[in-house]
């Protein structure tokens, strides 16, 4: 994602976000569900399952984060978000993700280090 980010490939870097997200949401539902985590890129479905409280700002924002999933959007919605990735909208986003990301591994396992 930072190496994306980096080399201004905006659009990838948020859709890596996502999945960064993503794999991090499902860690953390195994690891309370001792069960596998349901098939889907939905960010709120997989937070809803991990019995972490999130704020309605936090939720706000994994909503908007779960759009970067571009796999199974149209070609027409993918223009549409390439076109949004500037700078800008990248670097909000960006930090964003980079925050709910710390936070998330911080309430899940705390002060360990090796996750």
């Amino acid at each position: 994602m930072q190496h994306l980010f980096e080399s201004e490939d905006y659009a990838w870097a948020l859709f890596v976000g996502h999945i960064v997200l993503e794999k991090l949401l499902k860690a953390v539902v195994v690891n309370v569900t001792k069960s596998h985590a349901p098939f889907t890129h939905d960010l709120l479905r997989l937070a809803k399952l991990t019995q972490i409280e999130f704020t309605s700002e936090q939720l706000d924002w994994m909503d908007t984060i779960t759009t970067f999933n571009l796999n199974t959007r149209y070609d027409s919605y993918k223009q549409l978000f390439y076109l949004k990735c500037n700078l800008e909208f990248t670097e909000e986003w960006f930090e964003k993700i980079k925050t709910l990301r710390l936070w998330i591994k911080e309430k899940q396992f705390g002060s360990q280090k090796n996750m």
